[in-house]
């Protein structure tokens, strides 16, 4: 194995890749509390709100496994500060907005430096730690910061939003990126592969292209329907964009995602877990996030300390799963019991209703979503990047991210399509009292926690056939050049 030249340095590169990492999922949700104040301020309508939104994710996901290649071929620590840098600039502009354009621009630059930024801070995490104990501490925090940064985001946003400014939650980016890029700078050592491999422009242009038709088809069924012919035209793009890419990849001498990275089994399974947690997720996030203050009228400071509970439960899981549980029951197990603590969660949450407590109602699910993730995310990304090639640390950590925002995304379109359908059915016939339209609202929130009852049972249901059972290997076999050893 390469000798590792940041072994003495590692828990001070963590910290650094936990700041980075923290940015990039904080900016998936600190924006939303903000929303109302910023379309205010700049005058634009609902229809146009989505966008500032999507903006991020669709340059965020579609560009991740180019953003993975990059950071494999010109080195990690040049790629960490370029998109560090980038980062902090397209927040700024941001901040500075003066019209919906602008700020719409600036959520799409944070998205494609995010997707330097994410394969880049996994891969270094993943060859930086290489000892089987240590390895599974650092993914836990790893996990908890993955799965806890959108909770934390509510809550930050919310504290910038009603204190200072809606400006103040893109202009905080600046100092955080300032520090990360000030750490890694310090602390990280350029590696590059010997060879320079050809990027695979061909695979690049259908897998970006695949991504954002799928992201955008998706985005769209939110604000018309999945029967939507713009809706149906950018899926049936996306899928066939995407089998093209597939078939590209098991063709060209330097694939952007060479197969193999795919054809692990227990890979492949960490990547399927994760996009369906990543579906089943956000009916915890966006509809509880619309209840608290909708329904309940709790303020945007309130309604991110509201989900305390819920980050607290999973930092504290991620990091037990991964070092005392992972090594004695495996993969398999965990994800699978996090799947399944997921589904009660969701499920006990069907019983809402909008004289509903917060401590009666909410709190039991928050703190059983937070266990149940924290198993899911610590253990599922290990195991995503278990066993890889050096060369292909960026593209399987970009594949995992992928799989993350892929998975949201789904799950942002099919739950609120089928909250809003419920919605409106449910006010069929009644009289459209303030009353109705409460309970109607309600009704469309359960309706979209059973929906992700049902996904993370199907999650469980996957996990259990899909990972090997028992304990990880200690030393994976893979030929050809030194592994990400457990």
């Amino acid at each position: 194995m390469h000798e590792n030249p940041h072994h003495e340095r590692r828990w001070w590169i963590l910290a650094a890749l936990v700041l980075s990492q923290m940015m990039i999922v904080l900016d998936g949700t600190v924006v939303n509390i903000a929303l109302p104040s910023a379309q205010e301020g700049l005058g634009f309508s609902n229809d146009d709100r989505q966008w500032i939104i999507t903006a991020y994710s669709l340059a965020f996901g579609s560009l991740l496994l180019l953003g993975g290649k990059i950071s494999d071929i010109f080195g990690r620590k040049r790629t960490l500060i370029v998109g560090l840098i980038g980062f902090a600039a397209a927040s700024a502009i941001g901040g500075a907005a003066q019209s919906f354009l602008m700020l719409a621009a600036s959520r799409a630059g944070q998205g494609v430096f995010a997707a330097l930024l994410a394969p880049a801070v996994l891969s270094v995490l993943t060859t930086t730690f290489t000892e089987s104990t240590e390895r599974n501490k650092a993914f836990g925090i790893y996990g908890g910061v993955l799965a806890s940064g959108a909770s934390v985001g509510l809550l930050l946003g919310g504290a910038l939003t009603e204190w200072l400014d809606w400006r103040a939650v893109m202009y905080v980016n600046v100092p955080i990126a300032v520090l990360a890029v000030f750490g890694i700078y310090r602390l990280l050592i350029n590696q590059r592969p010997d060879e320079q491999p050809s990027i695979d422009w061909l695979g690049a242009v259908t897998v970006t292209g695949g991504l954002f038709a799928l992201v955008y088809g998706l985005a769209h069924a939110e604000t018309s329907s999945f029967s939507d012919p713009v809706t149906v035209g950018f899926l049936i793009a996306g899928v066939v964009l995407l089998a093209l890419f597939v078939f590209i990849e098991a063709r060209v001498e330097h694939p952007l995602l060479p197969l193999r990275v795919l054809a692990d089994r227990n890979r492949g399974a960490a990547y399927l877990t994760m996009a369906i947690s990543g579906i089943a997720m956000f009916g915890t996030f966006l509809f509880l996030t619309f209840h608290l203050q909708g329904i309940m009228g709790y303020s945007p400071v309130r309604t991110g300390a509201a989900f305390l509970p819920m980050t607290l439960v999973l930092m504290a899981s991620a990091v037990i799963a991964s070092t005392k549980l992972l090594p004695r029951f495996g993969t398999r197990s965990l994800v699978t019991a996090g799947m399944a603590l997921g589904a009660v969660g969701m499920l006990y949450l069907t019983q809402l209703e909008v004289d509903s407590s917060y401590l009666g109602h909410i709190v039991p699910t928050l703190i059983l979503e937070g266990f149940g993730l924290g198993l899911v995310f610590a253990t599922a990304s290990n195991a995503a990047t278990f066993g890889l090639l050096r060369s292909d640390a960026g593209v399987g950590s970009a594949t995992t991210n992928a799989s993350q925002q892929i998975g949201g995304s789904i799950g942002t379109a099919l739950l609120s399509t089928l909250a809003a359908t419920a919605t409106a059915d449910y006010l069929l016939g009644r009289q459209p009292t303030e009353e109705a339209f409460r309970v109607a609202t309600v009704h469309g929130f359960t309706t979209a926690f059973t929906w992700s009852a049902i996904i993370f049972g199907i999650g469980a249901v996957v996990a259990l056939v899909a990972f090997k059972g028992g304990a990880p290997d200690s030393h994976p076999a893979t030929a050809g050049e030194p592994v990400i050893a457990h």
